[in-house]
């Protein structure tokens, strides 16, 4: 069985990546990609990111992460979402949030929101065991500003996919930070 590839589009560093967690092995793989149609893409670097805890098989979990050799706490989007669809609307956030929890493998704790009148807008956070996922929505412009930061085993590049569908942007940005660098 191959693994879920799904493709992205980083836009600070201006390219295409692909990502899928591969569950025999609890890690993640990355990859920066280049176009050969609108359908079909060439992966022409790949990482893996693999749970510090899996590596070095510790029975001790620290919710680590060694990608590159790099050791870091946890891996952490910026998500911005212009032109975005049903950003008042209270429980179509919380089921986006829900399914966003879902897809990455996570873990959820609580979910609060908080829901702003006369505007609309949605502030809120997911907590998870591996982090959290927080949204800000302003409505009247279509535009949410999102953060999806996770440790652990759970892949935060999922969430992503969740998100476009949910909210249907015309357009979608991501910054990927590795939180904890060298811990």
């Amino acid at each position: 069985m191959h693994p879920r590839i799904t493709r992205y589009y980083n836009a600070r560093l201006d390219y295409d990546f692909v990502a899928t967690r591969q569950a025999s092995t609890s890690r993640v793989v990355v990859g920066k990609v280049t176009n050969l149609s609108k359908s079909q893409f060439q992966v022409i670097e790949t990482e893996i990111a693999t749970p510090a805890s899996v590596s070095e098989g510790n029975e001790d979990k620290d919710y680590f992460i060694v990608r590159d050799g790099v050791r870091y706490a946890g891996t952490h989007l910026i998500i911005d979402v212009y032109g975005a669809d049903h950003l008042d609307e209270l429980e179509h956030v919380e089921s986006a949030l829900r399914k966003a929890v879902d897809a990455a493998g996570a873990t959820l704790l609580h979910i609060h929101l908080h829901h702003f009148t006369p505007n609309g807008g949605i502030s809120g956070v997911a907590v998870l065991a591996e982090s959290h996922i927080s949204i800000h929505t302003w409505p009247e412009c279509g535009y949410a500003a999102l953060d999806v930061f996770m440790c652990g085993e759970a892949n935060p590049h999922a969430t992503i996919e969740i998100l476009r569908e949910a909210f249907a942007p015309e357009r979608i940005a991501v910054e990927e930070h590795m939180r904890g660098r060298g811990v």
